[in-house]
């Protein structure tokens, strides 16, 4: 079939004015150009559309058939074109952005609520998970893009970076590390350590640490989730080496600092993620840019 969309405005515009003329200025197209275009339609079709007249030309019964038929068309085509406008223009949309936890807390509350009072027309759904579901997610397309720190051979994913951070020594605001301004992993070696556990990215960063200060690393405590080490840390169990952005879970809960890390210092990057292949729509694209500042107001110095 290769019936057109100039083919289709052209009979409709015939079908509402009655002649060929008027359909001609009704449209901005020559008369010549509407009579050829119907005429090209009805071979498709393989039915007549109009019976002519010398004064008129009269829809018959397939015509007004297809009219009815062709109307809906052609409305439901310029509401897929409204909507897309409406999409690269970012009226309306939905985004739907995966985190873990404590980064989720820290960055996107506010930064969803500028967003959505700049584009209201669009809803920013969130879910709060593990690294590797984020990453599942934003492949599989349930996510349309996700925020963390990612290994840099993970596949299927294409990285917008928005912050970078640094690994921070915590120690409750009772110990002797407390009063320095910065620490070396070498004045660790006589603290308990409290470590995220093994399927974290920050316990491969800590034990590099370790290693690169050559000291061992025998937790004294091994937890899930940044929020529980914060507490033990506050509790004046051990001190723990976490990044820069669980400030933001000091800054609510009291009774831990958080000190420059040297010799070495340990880094990476904060990044948002979408799927490889898949092209990033305007509306994340703006989401992103928020979210960049936001991020950006977690390193040190930059509050």
């Amino acid at each position: 079939m290769k019936i057109t969309i100039k083919q289709i405005q052209s009979f409709l515009s015939v079908a509402e004015s009655g002649n060929f003329s008027a359909a001609s200025s009704r449209v901005g197209l020559a008369q010549s150009a509407i009579s050829q275009a119907v005429k090209d339609l009805e071979d498709e079709l393989a039915v007549r559309l109009f019976d002519r007249t010398t004064r008129r030309v009269e829809l018959t019964d397939a015509g007004r058939e297809f009219r009815n038929s062709a109307s809906k068309i052609m409305e439901e085509l310029q509401l897929a074109v409204r909507s897309v406008h409406d999409l690269a223009e970012r009226r309306r949309g939905k985004i739907r952005v995966a985190a873990p936890p404590l980064l989720a807390a820290a960055v996107l509350p506010h930064a969803i609520a500028e967003f959505q009072s700049r584009y209201p027309g669009i809803t920013v759904e969130l879910a709060d998970v593990g690294t590797e579901m984020i990453v599942e997610s934003v492949r599989s397309g349930k996510a349309d893009c996700g925020l963390g720190t990612f290994p840099p051979a993970e596949a299927g994913i294409e990285r917008i970076i928005l912050v970078r951070d640094t690994l921070m020594l915590f120690c409750s605001g009772k110990s002797t590390l407390a009063s320095s301004e910065t620490t070396s992993w070498t004045d660790l070696q006589h603290h308990p350590i409290i470590t995220l556990t093994r399927d974290s990215g920050i316990r491969l960063l800590v034990e590099v640490g370790f290693e690169m200060a050559q000291l061992p690393l025998k937790p004294a405590y091994e937890v899930s989730q940044i929020t529980t080490a914060i507490a033990l840390v506050e509790a004046g169990l051990g001190v723990s080496v976490l990044p820069s952005y669980a400030l933001t879970a000091v800054g609510t809960r009291g009774g831990a600092v958080g000190k420059t890390l040297v010799e070495p210092s340990i880094s990476r990057d904060v990044v948002m993620i979408h799927a490889t292949g898949r092209s990033i729509s305007p509306a994340t694209s703006a989401f992103a840019a928020v979210v960049r500042r936001y991020a950006q107001k977690l390193s040190p110095g930059k509050q």
